[in-house]
């Protein structure tokens, strides 16, 4: 298959032309219908596949099957971020039967401006501009702030999410668990102190988990033993000095303080006062300090990565600063409002941070699920508290993807969560994960499957070996001439020629059909069974009013919407700009 002779002409003529009559050229090249000879889009590939089947038809499968979940499997720059635009904006659109609108959360760690804009667009179309939020570590001037460790069903998740950032191959493992212990022990102080966690504080007190220690000591003896902290007191008076010190506690902050403490702790009437959270803090504090720099040395990097700069304002808000438009919202009021939330982890100028807080979240997301699998919405009077569609889209998900992803596919569905991810190779899932069995878990949690143009044969035949072989017609011809050794009858040889029609069995496609694929096409596997050849329709911007122009008219409309965070504590429906309280 090829153009047409004229087309092929005009072609030619645009190369040899191109400076001497640029005038011609750009009249060959008007995309115009009155312009016969305009070029065919610059879609490359094979299109023969798709005409297959003259009659078009719009492909569509049953609602019902969302929480099978989907994967998107496609090369760079074919297709994958206007296929999650069409996605995307029809479940913005779309209302259940009792006229309620659905979840749309958006996962993008490259942050892509124009997916943005069309979530902004459509969110206004769809009439939800109030419940649109943005979180986007490189716009933090538009972002809205969130506080990836502040909201949790148990204690313990808070320690998980920060030391499951951390390596745990080979020793890097024992590190990890250390990390992991120390954030635990902070983390229950912080909530026995009636204060929220958040990754300024972890890290403020990680690094002298002196300060934590006097401060729930002060408290607890205050209430519980009033005379022993008098004899606190009466020590630090009696005249030591840091040369009384034993060595470990020497050159520590507050270092006589903490010396006193553990002189009161230590004595008979000290002991009686045994409480689990005191415990794990004056194993911290004993430590030597040097020691216990080394083995939490992998944490800190971490910490003050996602605590420096505007990043911290983000990742770390204060709930108290009234000045501050930006919302903090969490998982929780956003899928009991029906939120439509884009998060944008600027993976491109720091994959590190991108990671952590992608991670952070698809754990919070996963407790939050737990809990609506268990209880539902909560609040049963305000007629929101069932069980509501969470529609998870995962932009390279591979980037973002970690221990925390298995169980938000393997069990979200009975939450609600319908996950559609997108990635370019099966290696991707991989390399990210480690583990050749947990990649092909991840992969084995979708029952929906999009493969766009691949540029590698293994990830293509995840598609072909799923699909049975067909039963073709092949025509055989043979032919064979027989010389006669009879002479004198006139014949001197025969011929024979043989039309031979069999079936065999090929594979329906092939690999190489997949790596063809022009750009915006692609093959559905969809309900288990029923492949689609597609194509995809490009939305256009043109006359669109609610399209903004850049990011920067965006952020100029996003911040004239901006409410304060002014009843946070109060847990409400109004506080959706704000948080809830912890609940341990």
């Amino acid at each position: 298959m090829q153009p047409s002779v004229l087309y092929r002409l005009a072609r030619d003529m645009e190369k040899r032309m191109e400076y001497s009559l640029p005038w011609l050229c750009r009249l060959t090249r008007t995309d115009s219908p009155v312009n016969p000879l305009r070029p065919l889009p610059p879609v490359g590939g094979s299109p023969v596949h798709h005409g297959v089947e003259p009659d078009e038809t719009t492909v569509s499968y049953d609602l019902g099957e969302r929480v099978g979940h989907m994967l998107v499997i496609g090369t760079t720059r074919v297709g994958k971020t206007r296929l999650a635009g069409q996605l995307i904006t029809q479940v913005i659109h779309r209302k259940s039967a009792a006229g309620d609108h659905e979840v749309v959360i958006v996962f993008d760690p490259n942050g892509d401006a124009d997916l943005l804009r069309r979530m902004y667009a459509e969110s206004h179309r769809a009439g939800r501009q109030d419940n649109f939020w943005v979180f986007h570590l490189g716009w933090p001037d538009i972002s809205a702030r969130y506080n990836a460790v502040g909201r949790f069903s148990r204690i313990s998740e808070v320690a998980s999410r920060v030391a499951g950032q951390l390596s745990g191959e080979g020793n890097s493992a024992a590190f990890r668990e250390f990390a992991w212990r120390f954030v635990n022990i902070i983390t229950r102080a912080l909530v026995a102190l009636g204060q929220r966690p958040d990754y300024g504080l972890i890290l403020r007190y990680v690094t002298n988990i002196g300060e934590p220690y006097e401060t729930y000591v002060e408290n607890m003896l205050s209430q519980k033993a009033p005379q022993l902290m008098m004899t606190v007191q009466a020590l630090m008076q009696s005249g030591i000095s840091e040369k009384d010190l034993p060595c470990h506690m020497q050159g520590r902050p507050n270092g006589l303080n903490i010396w006193a403490i553990e002189q009161v702790l230590g004595s008979p009437e000290g002991k009686k006062l045994w409480d689990p959270v005191l415990d794990g803090l004056r194993s911290a504090v004993q430590y030597d300090r040097t020691y216990f720099d080394k083995i939490v040395a992998s944490l800190l990097p971490l910490l003050e990565k996602l605590t420096t700069g505007k990043t911290a304002a983000l990742l770390a808000p204060d709930y108290t600063d009234l000045n501050d438009p930006r919302p903090i919202p969490d998982w929780h009021n956003i899928i009991k409002s029906r939120g439509v939330v884009y998060v944008g982890l600027d993976a491109l100028s720091d994959p590190v941070v991108a990671a952590a807080v992608g991670n952070s979240m698809f754990a919070d997301l996963v407790s939050e699920g737990g809990h609506i699998y268990q209880f539902g919405l909560g609040d049963e009077d305000d007629g929101k508290s069932g069980k509501v569609a969470i529609n998870l889209h995962c932009y390279e998900f591979n980037e973002l993807m970690g221990d925390e992803f298995i169980p938000l596919i393997n069990k979200g569905g009975g939450a609600g969560f319908q996950v559609t991810a997108y990635t370019q190779t099966l290696s991707d899932i991989e390399a990210r994960i480690g583990s050749t069995a947990k990649a092909n878990q991840v992969v084995g949690n979708f029952n929906t499957l999009v493969m766009l143009r691949v540029r590698e044969k293994n990830t293509a035949m995840l598609l072909t070996d799923q699909l049975p072989e067909v039963d073709v017609y092949q025509k055989t011809l043979t032919s064979g001439v027989t010389d006669v050794s009879r002479p004198g009858e006139g014949t001197d040889f025969n011929s024979n020629v043989q039309d031979q029609v069999s079936l065999v069995k090929v594979p329906m496609i092939s690999p190489a059909d997949i790596i063809n694929l022009p750009k915006g096409q692609a093959f559905a596997l969809l309900e288990g069974g029923r492949l689609w050849k597609i194509r995809m329709p490009l939305p256009a911007d043109n006359n669109d009013r609610y399209m903004p122009a850049s990011l920067k008219q965006l952020a100029d409309n996003m911040e004239q919407n901006y409410r304060t965070g002014e009843s946070w504590w109060s847990g409400g429906e109004a506080s959706l700009a704000g948080g809830r309280d912890v609940t341990a």
